[in-house]
C-alpha cells in the first residue's frame, strides 16, 4: 500500500475503522429442501433503492438458484460500504467512488457487476429546489446548502466538479445528509435549498410540481459517465463462494435484460415494493451484459484525484473491478 499524504476523506476513516474491527465476509451453505441444492446465501441490506437484487427476488430468480439473498434488515446509505468491508454484508451496491475510497484505504472488495447506468430518459440523480425557488441553475448555487445521502460518493463529487466548470467555488456549498426518501422534507422546512434524489423517491418528488422544480439530472452534466453504480463483493465471500458469485452475475445479467425490455412491469413490481404510487416510481436501466466499463472506473479514479483525496497511481483500475464472474466476457 502506498501512503500518500493527502487530506483523508471522511469514509475512508469510517471504513478503515470498521475494516479493522470487524471480521471477514462468507457464509454457510443451507439445503434448499425444495430442490436439494446446496444454497449459498449472501447478506444483503434492505434500502428504499431501485435495486435489481430486489427485482430478481421479486421475479423468482433466486427460487430454484444456487445463490440467494439473506436480508439483514435496514443500514443508512453511508454505512454500506463500510458493512461490506468488515463482513456485515457480503454484496453491495454503491456508487464506484466510495468503493474506490474504501479499496485506496486497504479494504478487501471489489466491485464485480456493472449494476445500472444512467440514461437520458432514466438518470441516475436529479436536482431539486422548491416550485418558487429564485435557483434557476448551477450558477445560482454559491452559498446555498444541498441535501445530499450521504458523503463521498455522486453527489458530492459531481456537484463539485460542476460547480468548478461553471465558475462557482464549491467551498461555499453546504452539504446536509438524510435518508434517499426523506429528501423532500428539509427542502419544504428550509433547511437545504437544493435536494439529490435518487430513483425510485425521485418520481414522488417529480410528479409534485405544485411543491417541487427539477432543475437538471447527472445526465444533463455529463451523458451519464459517471452514473453507473455497480455491484460489489467482500473478497472472503468471493474466495469462498466463487461459484456463487458468477451464478448471481448470471442472474443480474437476466434481470437487467429483463429490467430494459419491460420497463412498465419493473416499475409495477418495485412500486409495489416500496408501497409507493406505481406513476411517482421513477427506475433505472442497467448494463444489459453487466461487464465493467473501465472508463466508467478510470473517471472515478481521475475524480478522486483532481479532488485530493487520492494521489496519481494510488490506485489502477485493476484493484477496483473485475470481470471474471461474467460469462459474456470474451
Amino acid at each position: 500500500m502506498i501512503k500518500v499524504k493527502c487530506k483523508a476523506l471522511s469514509v475512508f476513516a469510517i471504513i478503515f475503522s470498521v475494516m479493522i474491527a470487524g471480521c471477514g465476509g462468507g457464509t454457510d451453505k443451507q439445503t434448499a429442501q425444495q430442490t436439494g441444492k446446496q444454497v449459498v446465501e449472501f447478506k444483503y441490506p434492505e434500502l428504499v433503492y431501485y435495486d435489481f437484487i430486489y427485482l430478481a427476488d421479486e421475479l423468482g430468480y433466486f427460487k430454484d438458484a444456487g445463490v440467494r439473498p439473506k436480508y439483514i434488515g435496514k443500514l443508512a446509505t453511508g454505512q454500506v460500504i463500510p458493512s461490506l468491508v468488515n463482513g456485515s454484508i457480503d454484496i453491495a451496491t454503491r456508487h464506484t467512488p466510495v468503493v474506490i475510497a474504501a479499496i485506496a484505504s486497504g479494504a478487501d472488495i471489489k466491485i464485480f457487476a456493472a449494476g445500472s447506468q444512467s440514461t437520458k430518459q432514466w438518470p441516475h440523480m436529479k436536482y431539486f429546489v422548491k416550485a418558487d425557488s429564485e435557483i434557476k441553475s448551477i450558477k445560482d448555487f454559491a452559498g446555498k446548502t444541498i441535501g445530499l445521502n450521504s458523503f463521498g460518493a455522486c453527489s458530492e463529487y459531481v456537484t463539485k466538479k460542476y460547480l468548478q466548470e461553471n465558475g462557482a467555488d464549491p467551498a461555499s456549498i453546504n452539504f446536509k445528509t438524510a435518508p434517499e426518501d426523506q429528501q423532500e422534507v428539509p427542502l419544504l422546512r428550509g433547511d437545504t435549498d437544493i435536494a439529490i434524489i435518487h430513483p425510485p423517491a425521485s418520481g414522488r418528488t417529480s410528479a409534485n410540481t405544485a411543491q417541487f422544480r427539477l432543475l437538471f439530472s447527472d445526465y444533463d452534466i455529463d451523458q451519464g459517465l459517471s452514473g453507473m453504480c455497480p455491484y460489489s463483493v467482500n473478497g472472503d465471500f468471493a474466495r469462498a463462494h466463487p461459484e456463487a458469485v458468477k451464478e448471481l452475475t448470471e442472474i443480474l445479467i437476466k434481470t437487467a435484460k429483463w429490467n430494459n425490455e419491460h420497463q412498465e412491469e419493473a416499475r409495477a413490481i418495485m412500486a409495489r415494493r416500496f408501497n409507493i404510487d406505481v406513476n411517482q416510481a421513477e427506475m433505472y436501466e442497467f448494463y444489459p451484459d453487466q461487464l465493467v466499463p473501465e472508463e466508467g472506473v478510470k473517471y472515478w479514479i481521475d475524480r478522486l484525484v483532481a479532488a485530493n483525496k487520492l494521489a496519481p497511481g494510488q490506485v489502477t483500475p485493476e484493484q477496483i473491478y473485475t470481470n471474471e464472474y461474467n460469462p459474456t466476457q470474451k
